[in-house]
């Protein structure tokens, strides 16, 4: 993992700087016309964006490593501190849509293959193919135009509502302006792990212990919890921890459509922007990210599998 975050933070830090990123007119904004030559050379020096490139990036790597990820551009705040206020809306968001894809994606998967060949199984199938094919902010904006303008159960977009104050805003606001961008990831994220749980149940059903069980008169739900579930939990585990990743890009999207204020919607403003210490930041946190989630996969493997724990082997 450090390796990999220290090839990550490099070549990001390359890319940007190689970008046509302009992070002194980021900075300057609206101003830029009234800024001369001079000036710029002075916010240039300041920002030490007049050194060699090994330079810059070895002063922003040494000020990582003392948890100082620098001042947003755009905000005139430290980027620890936006990432820290962005976070938590955006993991209530997350978290939802990945919990909701998971389990009902998981049981998708088991209800086709115990189904298999029949009508239930047929049309579990053409949804997941039909969603896996389908853009996260079209079915964003989709939901959008039905739920929130036709019928008007939800709110448009937004984390609160609008002219609210933050202490009269309620729980059951929160809720309201998540649902809609919940439902989206969650629904986008269901054929990936349906049909990868589907083949695998199909392939454990085919195995010779299944057929001695069988034999032996279990069937049904029984014979799925007892052979079943644990053989088919594993690789599900894998693949829905692993989305982690696609979870934190769909989240972008998501967040954009609907105005939700998280990490997605921060992404994109510092991108179009050029506010490039809030950009790294949210690089390097989305890296540690996706990587808490392949580690929490490997500690829920260990319980599920006896196999796996330490002075056991395969």
């Amino acid at each position: 993992m450090v390796t990999l975050l220290i090839a990550i933070c490099f070549i990001s830090f390359l890319l940007i700087k190689n970008s046509p990123i302009d992070p002194i007119q980021a900075y300057i904004g609206a101003d830029m016309l009234k800024v001369g030559p001079e000036q710029r050379e002075i916010i240039a020096k300041h920002w030490g964006l007049d050194q060699p490139l090994i330079m810059q990036f070895f002063h922003w790597a040494s000020s990582l490593l003392r948890g100082d990820l620098g001042t947003s551009m755009m905000f005139r705040r430290p980027v620890a501190d936006i990432i820290s206020e962005r976070f938590f809306h955006s993991l209530a968001l997350m978290l939802t849509a990945w919990t909701l894809s998971g389990i009902i994606g998981f049981f998708m998967g088991v209800i086709a293959a115990m189904k298999r060949g029949t009508w239930i199984d047929r049309l579990i199938k053409w949804y997941c193919y039909t969603l896996a094919s389908t853009p996260t902010f079209w079915m964003g904006l989709l939901f959008l135009i039905v739920f929130a303008v036709w019928l008007g159960w939800f709110p448009i977009g937004m984390g609160v509502p609008a002219g609210v104050l933050a202490e009269n805003v309620t729980l059951s606001d929160k809720i309201k302006h998540l649902i809609l961008p919940a439902l989206t990831l969650s629904v986008i994220g269901v054929a990936n792990i349906a049909m990868h749980t589907r083949q695998k149940l199909i392939d454990i059903l085919a195995s010779d212990y299944i057929l001695f069980a069988k034999a032996r008169g279990e069937q049904g739900f029984i014979l799925f919890w007892r052979h079943g579930l644990r053989n088919v939990a594993l690789p599900a585990i894998t693949l829905q921890f692993a989305a982690f990743s696609e979870l934190f890009g769909g989240a972008v999207l998501a967040e954009q459509v609907f105005s939700y204020p998280g990490l997605g919607q921060a992404t994109v403003e510092a991108g179009l922007r050029g506010d490039v210490p809030l950009l790294l930041g949210l690089v390097i946190f989305s890296t540690l990210f996706v990587f808490a989630g392949n580690l929490l996969a490997d500690f829920i493997y260990m319980i599920l599998d006896p196999r796996l724990r330490e002075g056991r082997s395969i």
